[in-house]
């Protein structure tokens, strides 16, 4: 896997990857992780994946990172874990 670039963004942590044949966007914010995956061949470079990365689409990965906090947090409480 080749690291292609880290993408600043105040609300995670955004880093681009080349792996296999796809451009991997990796999100992280604390102990969750999202990962989308593009293949090279619908793109002509990674700039064009930075394109993406639009504020529409970040904004909604954010709000998704709430959303899987809130499902960990149920899971674990329904366990007794947390």
């Amino acid at each position: 896997m080749r690291h292609v670039a880290d993408i600043p963004h105040p609300a995670a942590k955004i880093t681009l990857f080349s792996w296999n044949g796809k451009y991997l966007i990796k999100l992280e914010k604390g102990p969750l992780e999202q990962t989308y995956k593009v293949s090279e061949m619908d793109v002509s470079s990674d700039a064009d994946v930075r394109e993406l990365l639009d504020e529409e689409f970040l904004q909604a990965a954010v709000q998704r990172f709430d959303l899987m906090w809130q499902d960990l947090q149920a899971a674990m409480e329904r366990h007794d874990l947390f």
